[in-house]
């Protein structure tokens, strides 16, 4: 009986042992870290050639478009209720139609929100009928060529002006200043360079000026002496060459060479310091025009910006697919999409401050009361003298202080008078703010 007790005393013990093991609390598992906010990658195309002898200008280009890439990722900007971060898919298109048409295709292929490019009037056009066709939008940071908008499509826009603006700008000014009797013309058979040599042609014979007939090489060429043989023996006064710096810099070397005296004159595509690297000392004194304001005149912000990420001042036109990758941004922010179907018509009316001024499009897609500027070459660097807007020419100078911004007047100290009226108004507050501060009694302490 004992040892029976002794059993059941023991079998006791272990079982409230073992109920207080088991209420002893488990420990609770880590909360899962919380989920992070959604977000949405969004693709932008760029195009530009990024090989070959303009490659410098395409690298400019896709700068540009990098830097605004940075900026909005930094912005961390929310479309449709999600973090947006964007990406850069740029392509290079060699300034070769055909293989412009063929990486146009490759971004719609990819479902790219927009596209920035292409640089040259040449390759824009031909890949603005692949864009159209997906309903994919397009701005284009340097292309010229008018042909690029009359086409029709409600996708295509510009940032720069026209040739049918920029010729008349260059010709007129070469027509004023060096008041040439006889021109000679050539072009590099693109559509950028034939196209805006046609309308230099114009311009020139509309201000009385004669004009030689038309000489034409390549996009390739750089040996233009038999070219130029045939022009010496014709003494021009002046000869305005359509095409890029790659080609126009040796052009203008090999001019001086044979004894040419002529002023030489171009536009855009060969307005770049790279003249001086092609053409030595006979770039100096040259004139030529780019399509919109300089580089060195775009918001500060801007410059600074692109100095410090990339260590170099922009070329040409960063600027502009600046803010062309800007636009398409902030039209995607204002459609809450990047849905080109649902951004696009944002887009056509937009009205943005960039780094290269105020942008807007008209009914065609291109830029509003587009800027050109008139340069030469002194020193080895491109000196701008001109902008000419809305059909005025205005000094550098002049347009840099009318952009100005007007400083805010420095606020008046107050007179002892003004000093002593206001010390009353000051205090008021404060002793609101003391009273306000001050502790109550409870409810229930002023009911005993």
């Amino acid at each position: 009986m004992k040892r029976t007790q002794i059993s059941i005393a023991t079998i006791a013990a272990l079982a409230v042992f073992g109920l207080a093991a088991c209420s002893k609390e488990e420990p609770k598992p880590a909360a899962p870290p919380p989920p992070p906010p959604p977000s949405i990658s969004i693709k932008i195309g760029h195009v530009a050639p990024l090989t070959g002898g303009i490659a410098h200008l395409g690298k400019d280009n896709e700068n540009g478009a990098n830097l605004a890439i940075e900026e909005a990722n930094a912005a961390r900007i929310k479309i449709d209720g999600k973090d947006a971060k964007f990406s850069l898919q740029s392509e290079d298109d060699q300034a070769d139609p055909k293989v412009g048409t063929t990486v146009a295709q490759k971004l719609v292929d990819a479902k790219v929100a927009g596209v920035v490019g292409h640089l040259n009037s040449g390759t824009s056009i031909p890949a603005s009928a692949i864009y159209n066709q997906a309903g994919m939008p397009v701005i284009s940071g340097s292309a010229t060529n008018p042909q690029l908008t009359e086409q029709g499509f409600k996708v295509t826009f510009r940032v720069v002006g026209r040739d049918d603006q920029q010729g008349p700008a260059i010709a007129n000014y070469l027509a004023s200043e060096a008041k040439p009797k006889i021109v000679a013309i050539i072009d590099d058979a693109t559509a950028y360079g034939e196209g805006l040599a046609n309308e230099v042609e114009k311009a020139l014979k509309t201000a009385g000026v004669k004009t030689l007939a038309r000489e034409k090489g390549d996009d390739k060429k750089t040996d233009w002496k038999a070219i130029l043989t045939k022009v010496r023996g014709r003494r021009p006064d002046a000869v305005f060459y359509g095409g890029m710096d790659a080609t126009g810099g040796p052009l203008l070397k090999q001019a001086r060479e044979l004894g040419i005296k002529a002023v030489f004159s171009f536009g855009d595509g060969a307005c770049t310091d790279k003249m001086k690297e092609l053409a030595g000392d006979a770039a100096d004194g040259l004139l030529c025009s780019q399509a919109g304001i300089p580089p060195q005149a775009a918001d500060p912000k801007f410059l600074a910006a692109y100095k410090k990420k990339f260590n170099a001042d922009p070329i040409l036109y960063s600027p502009f697919t600046y803010d062309a990758t800007k636009l398409l941004i902030a039209a995607m922010q204002k459609a809450n999409s990047p849905d080109p179907a649902k951004y696009l018509p944002e887009l056509a009316k937009i009205s943005h401050q960039g780094a290269s001024g105020k942008i807007e499009f008209d009914e065609k897609g291109d830029r509003k009361d587009a800027e050109m500027t008139i340069f030469t070459m002194k020193g080895g660097k491109l000196e701008p003298l001109a902008i000419i807007k809305s059909g005025q020419t205005v000094k550098y100078e002049d347009f840099i202080k009318a952009s100005a911004p007007v400083p805010a007047p420095a606020a008046a100290a107050p007179t002892a008078d003004a000093a002593k009226a206001e010390a009353p108004k000051a205090e008021a507050p404060k002793a609101e703010a003391m009273k306000a501060d001050a502790p109550k009694a409870p409810a229930d302490a002023a009911k005993k």
